[in-house]
Formats: structure tokens, C-alpha cells, sequence
């Protein structure tokens, strides 16, 4: 047994050597093999691994243009091909494009003028004084200016700023404490409403409210801030039907910042809110009644509840109307409407009243309107 499981020194070291031999060869086999791969892949491919080393060069990326098109249909060549830019690049450029051509989303979609009717009267919501739908953005403007109309000026046509200098208010006459009330008539319907316009001054501060009711329905708008030589200086406007919408005017950082989350608006010296506004042109026209002559101008800034816009009202001629109160001599402004959803308002301001307005009346686009009519005044103290 023994004798037979023994190797000679001699084949032992043959088997040894054949065993190396074999591994050499399997060795150089896989070597050769995987030189042949790598020569194949950088031969096929060389950009799809991102070796550029010179053995491919890369051609140049070139836009395809209607221009290249063209040419290649007449034969012609161009001397200079466009390189299509980076996508940074491109993405930069498009930008101010895309800014120029977008038409922005009104921040208060456009709302249909208010139903008065028995059947809407829960659905829709009684009328308040100057409630048109916002705009998008306020129009930089100077307050207070003194400019004859325009084509600009008529329904559709995109506000413009005013061209000519502003013109400085010389004096602002404002009203003692006092409450308005009026008949509201609506069109359409024989209904009529009431109305009440509360006005307080007390020291250096003001407090401003209107209240609305129809069919059972109210509405307040209200406003508050302080008395400046320039007139008022609104701190906060609210307009309230069911829930309460408003804005705070930030005069330290320069800007209006409202409730219903609506962006940020910048605010322009001389700024008034949609109910402040019928005492401001009060205390102006009062302060000196012949700066304000047939065909002036006055423009102002104005803020709702969501978004600030610039108004402009065109004072007209005296009319002696006769109210549910008794005559009153009036002067008469037109704020016309400018853009597709604008309200037509239409002031009459009477001197005995201190230029407080006797009427005031809304035409809603599709001709619609509410006409409040003054009825009585109360003194307050």
C-alpha cells in the first residue's frame, strides 16, 4: 500500500511545473481577453465613458434654428453656425421673456355684480360703496395730480401713468363729526335699502364707517388712522360681509399688507382706502374749492381689502339735485372704469354738507347700479 502511493522527486516536480504552466497560460488567456474588451469599449464609445483624450474629438452643439433650415434648403452654407447656449444661460434669458408676455392672475377674480332679487339674496352679497373686483397690481402714480382725459382712460385700455407734473394740494378743509344717512335704491328691482356713513375725528385720530342694508343683509366697510397735514393717513381698512377681510397700511416699511394673504403692496404717499377716500376729496375740495376747476384730474392711490389700485376722478360741473333730504348744490366727480371689471363711481359733493358726498352711485359693468341718496345729517359732538 505504501509503496504504491508514493511519487517519485522527479514526477512531482513535472506535476508542479505543468500546474504553473497551466495557470500562466489561463492567466495571460484572461489578460488578452480583457485588453480586447477595453480596446472594443474605448474603440465604440469612448464619449459614453467621458474619455475625451483626443481620440474622438466632440462637434461642437449647434442650435437648430429655422435659419439653419433655410439654408440647407438653398444650397447655401453659413459662415458662423449658432452654438446652442448653456441651460443656465438659456433658462436666464427665457425669464424676462416669459415675465413680459404672461398675463397675471387677477389677485380677486372678478366677481358678477350683486343680485338683489328675493330668490339670490342668500347667495350674493349686498352692495357696498366702491367694491369692484382688485386688481393684480397697484399702478405707480403721484397723488393728487392734475391731468385731462385720455383715451387711456376709457373701459379696457391698460392703466398709464399720468404725464404731467403732480400737482401739490394747497389746503385740505376737513368735516367736524358727523353721520349720514341714505335712501339706497337698486336698479331693476322697486326694494330700496339704507345706508349710514359715520364719520369721527378726535384729536389727531379718525374712525370712518359705512354701513349697508338690504334685504336683511349688511355690510360694513371701516377705516381708521390718523390726521395729517396731508390729510389722512389710513392705518387700517376692513371690509366685513359674513367674514372679515382687510388691510394694514405699514407706513415705516412702505407698504400695505392685507389679511387675505394677497401679496404685498407698495404704498405711495398720499394713499387712501376705498371708504377714507370719499373724506379725503371732501377736506381737498374744501380746502380750496377753485383749485378744482371743470375737467381736473385727481389721481390717488387707493386700497381695498386684497390689492392696492390708483383712481382717477374727473371733476365735472355743479348740479342742484333734489334728494330725499331736500336740494342740496352739488359738485360732481366720475372715477370711469379703465379695465374690463372697473366700477363706474359717480360723487356728489355738497358744500353744505362739507363737501361730504349727497350721492353717491355705483354702475357695475353690466350696468347695474346702486344709488345711495342723502337723507338725513346728525351733528356729533
Amino acid at each position: 500500500m505504501e509503496k504504491t502511493r508514493a511519487v517519485s522527486p522527479l514526477n512531482q516536480r513535472g506535476l508542479v511545473s505543468l500546474e504553473s504552466t497551466l495557470r500562466l497560460k489561463v492567466l495571460l488567456a484572461l489578460t488578452a481577453a480583457v485588453l480586447l474588451a477595453h480596446l472594443a469599449v474605448l474603440r465604440g464609445a469612448p464619449m459614453t465613458l467621458g474619455l475625451n483624450m483626443g481620440l474622438i474629438q466632440p462637434q461642437p452643439s449647434r442650435a437648430f434654428t429655422t435659419r439653419s433650415i433655410e439654408l440647407a434648403r438653398s444650397g447655401q452654407t453659413s459662415a458662423a453656425r449658432p452654438v446652442a447656449p448653456p441651460a443656465a444661460s438659456r433658462r436666464q434669458s427665457a425669464a424676462p421673456a416669459l415675465a413680459r408676455t404672461a398675463r397675471p392672475e387677477p389677485a380677486d377674480s372678478p366677481s358678477p355684480s350683486p343680485s338683489l332679487s328675493p330668490s339670490a339674496e342668500a347667495a350674493a352679497p349686498p352692495p357696498a360703496v366702491m367694491t369692484e373686483a382688485e386688481n393684480p397690481s397697484p399702478s405707480q402714480a403721484t397723488p393728487a395730480q392734475d391731468e385731462p382725459p385720455s383715451d387711456a382712460d376709457q373701459p379696457g385700455s391698460t392703466p398709464r401713468l399720468p404725464r404731467d407734473p403732480a400737482v401739490l394740494v394747497r389746503a385740505y378743509t376737513l368735516p367736524g363729526s358727523v353721520r349720514f344717512n341714505y335712501k339706497v335704491e337698486a336698479s331693476k328691482f322697486p326694494y330700496s335699502g339704507s345706508a349710514e356713513l359715520l364719520w369721527q375725528r378726535s384729536g389727531a385720530s379718525y374712525d370712518a364707517r359705512l354701513e349697508l342694508s338690504t334685504f336683511g343683509q349688511t355690510r360694513v366697510q371701516s377705516s381708521r388712522g390718523q390726521i395729517t397735514p396731508e390729510g389722512l393717513a389710513p392705518i387700517r381698512f376692513s371690509d366685513k360681509y359674513r367674514s372679515e377681510v382687510a388691510a394694514h397700511f405699514d407706513r415705516e416699511k412702505g407698504k400695505v399688507t392685507f389679511s387675505a394673504n394677497t401679496p404685498d403692496a407698495p404704498l405711495l404717499a398720499g394713499a387712501q382706502d376705498r371708504l377714507s377716500i370719499l373724506v379725503q376729496l371732501a377736506a381737498m375740495i374744501a380746502g380750496d374749492p377753485g383749485h378744482y376747476p371743470p375737467a381736473t384730474t385727481i389721481t390717488i392711490q387707493t386700497i381695498g381689502p386684497r390689492a392696492a389700485d390708483t383712481w382717477l376722478f374727473t371733476v365735472g360741473s355743479a348740479e342742484t339735485l333734489t334728494l330725499p333730504g331736500g336740494q342740496q348744490v352739488t359738485l360732481k366727480l366720475v372715477r370711469n372704469p379703465r379695465q374690463e371689471f372697473d366700477q363706474k363711481v359717480e360723487l356728489w359733493l355738497a358744500p353744505a354738507l362739507g363737501y361730504l358726498p349727497a350721492r353717491i352711485r355705483i354702475t357695475e359693468p353690466n350696468g347695474d347700479f346702486i344709488d345711495q341718496k342723502w337723507l338725513a345729517t346728525e351733528a356729533l359732538i
